[in-house]
């Protein structure tokens, strides 16, 4: 069985997988400042300033952590897991599942509808209003997702090159219009004296509240710091960063792989969150002070629509066409703003790159090992023609409605990042000795109880999210339960390792013996096994003279679907006796045992030989399924009709 999150994919340099990470991340400043606008008005660039803040002394420490305990791109989740085992554990695991389904389903299917919300607008679009609106978004919507999912099919180096190329000119072109904004802020102080004049008078026009009573920086800063979770969205990224680790290239020496992995992705958080940090403040201050705030707003039309402003939702945009009545870069015109659109509308497109990396990862770590999904689940193709329908559907539900997913993509990307803080609280707490407020984490708890209120705001600000979140989290729980009960007859029987080389022998020389009495023995029971041998033989008619094997079964989580065993093989006096750990079910690990013993061809099938269950039908069934007991004999009798077809070489069942 290969470790968790062991990667299928070839590795990368990881500034180039910081790029497809980065396209969701950097694809935000296509809405990012219009929406700190929106949200804060004039205090826009303070409220930004603490989402800065919030980024790189909250997030970039959490996630950094996260990353040094999953090295696989398990990421917070897979510490949680670790956390609390049996059904809590799984349960807990299915729900943060749903939320990151959420993330990174709506991460698509929002970016996607985005881009072709840019594409449709565009003066150039050929069609138009001869067609209607919706039905346009949809489409274009739909085929950029199909676009998406055939890139994907052509391989993971294939999908990092476009990447690359995408963020490179992105980036590039943002800092054309956001450094030509400073350059004219720095050559004309007087706009930026007179925002601050503003400010420090009250005047912060948000959604047109009347706040001069409120004066000065104190204000403004609590004021700002209230509002700053609307920015949220600004936030995303960390998650997928963590995500895409197994795509990034480690130490080359032997030994160092790990090591150099989660090095180099603790750089790829650090430079994303540093780009992104001085792109934020940069874009905030320059759309704060040079385009007019009724310019980026929303007023009711007289036909009683809502009309947007030419900068609402396309800030940057708006000043890379030169719309203003500032020229700030002979370069900006229809020529620039056109390819500037162009390359927003192919990093937003492209955003969902990010979020299906993550899915691929994530899906054949967790649900594979749940139960919940066939081994088909772990390669790349069928997950991506699975993730490219569920993207159709999603996108097809909501009319490819931008607004309408904006809550349950900030309520994901939320839940993560709050996850991801108490998985770190509770680690560090595990890994230090001492008095309680010395092992207790001040700095993390702190990052628990800012996301907590940043999640809780933008919960209460768009309940839609939640709503969204529990339909996704709903489906898993359901499908964990309806698949864990229909596959519970399979083996689920990976393979078995042994405690040393010794037992390793012993049962190579148990394998060669051409038949097997095979007698299990609950370990913990009021019956000693000199006891149980001299009643098995007596009730089953067994002579002294044909050797006996003991199987002692040794249950741990049964919530685990599929299994490992671990054995202990030796011998006392004429019985051979086989330990078994580490295993969910007590007929499974049985069962394989007995198909083990029946492979060598001068081998003839072994015989289980069980006292009578004294357990009701229903108990038998519930502690099955729930704790991996139940009517064992019946149940090893079941799971080895379907594992051996052939009746001459299935091991027999006889209880007496």
């Amino acid at each position: 069985m290969s470790k968790p999150g062991d990667s299928v994919h070839p590795q990368s340099f990881w500034l180039w997988v910081m790029c497809l990470s980065g396209v969701d991340y950097f694809s935000t400043l296509g809405y990012q400042p219009s929406i700190a606008a929106e949200a804060a008005g004039r205090l826009g660039p303070y409220a930004t300033l603490m989402l800065v803040l919030v980024t790189l002394f909250g997030a970039l420490p959490v996630y950094a952590y996260v990353a040094g305990k999953s090295p696989y791109g398990q990421g917070s989740i897979y510490m949680l897991e670790q956390l609390l085992r049996g059904w809590a554990g799984k349960t807990l695991v299915l729900v943060m599942l749903g939320f990151a389904a959420t993330d990174f389903i709506i991460t698509k299917t929002l970016s996607a509808a985005d881009a072709t919300e840019h594409l449709i607008s565009n003066p150039y679009w050929p069609l138009g209003h001869s067609v209607n609106h919706t039905t346009q978004a949809v489409v274009v919507t739909m085929f950029l997702l199909l676009l998406l999912g055939a890139t994907f099919l052509r391989g993971f180096k294939e999908v990092i090159g476009i990447a690359v190329a995408l963020v490179a000119v992105y980036l590039v072109l943002n800092a054309l219009v956001v450094g030509s904004g400073l350059v004219y802020l720095f050559q004309h102080p007087e706009k930026l004296a007179e925002w601050h004049r503003q400010v420090m008078a009250g005047d912060w026009h948000i959604h047109g509240e009347d706040h001069r009573g409120h004066r000065g920086l104190l204000a403004a800063l609590l004021v700002a710091a209230i509002l700053f979770p609307k920015l949220a969205l600004g936030l995303s990224g960390f998650e997928t960063g963590v995500a895409v680790m197994p795509l990034v290239r480690g130490g080359h020496a032997p030994g160092e792989e790990l090591a150099g992995r989660i090095r180099n992705t603790r750089k790829l958080l650090l430079t994303a969150a540093l780009i992104m940090s001085v792109y934020l403040i940069g874009s905030s201050l320059v759309v704060s002070t040079l385009i007019d705030p009724a310019e980026m707003g929303k007023t009711v039309g007289p036909d009683g629509q809502m009309v947007k402003g030419p900068a609402n939702a396309r800030a940057l945009a708006y000043l890379a066409h030169g719309e203003g009545a500032i020229e700030l870069n002979p370069l900006f015109g229809g020529a620039f703003g056109t390819l500037y659109d162009l390359s927003t509308i192919a990093i937003l497109w492209f955003a969902g790159a990010s979020a299906m990396a993550g899915l691929l990862n994530l899906v054949p770590l967790y649900l594979p090992r749940y139960g919940m999904a066939p081994q088909w689940a772990r390669t790349i193709p069928p997950l991506v023609i699975l993730f490219t329908a569920i993207n159709l559907f999603v996108t097809f539900i909501f009319k490819a409605d931008v607004d309408a997913q904006g809550g349950a993509y900030a309520t994901g990307v939320l839940m993560l990042i709050s996850s991801a803080a108490v998985a770190a609280v509770i680690g560090s707490w595990k890994e230090r000795s001492g008095p309680w407020y010395r092992r207790l984490s001040w700095y993390y708890l702190f990052t628990v109880v800012v996301f907590a209120y940043t999640t809780a705001f933008n919960i209460a600000e768009k309940p839609e999210g939640i709503h969204i979140a529990g339909i996704f989290i709903g489906v898993l729980l359901v499908t964990s339960v309806v698949t864990r009960f229909l596959r519970s007859s399979e083996l689920r029987f990976e393979r078995f390792r042994f405690t040393d080389p010794d037992s390793e022998r012993e049962w190579q020389q148990l394998q060669t013996l051409g038949f097997h009495i095979l007698v299990p023995h609950k370990p913990t029971g009021a019956t000693d096994r000199a006891h149980k041998e001299a009643a098995i033989r007596l009730d089953h008619r067994l002579t002294d003279d044909i050797p006996i094997v003991f199987l002692e079964v040794y249950l741990e989580d049964a919530s685990d679907f599929y299994q490992e065993p671990v054995m202990k093989v030796w011998r006392e006096g004429d019985l051979h006796i086989v330990e078994i750990r580490h295993c969910s079910s007590v007929a499974h690990a049985l069962a394989a045992v007995g198909l083990e013993l029946s492979k060598g061809e001068q081998t003839l099938p072994p015989e289980f030989h069980f006292d009578w269950s004294q357990a009701s039908s229903v108990r038998a069934v519930i502690g099955f399924l729930l704790f991996g007991e139940g009517n064992v004999p019946a149940l090893v009798q079941d799971l080895l009709r379907k594992a051996e077809p052939n009746v001459e070489r299935r091991p027999r069942v006889i209880v007496g």
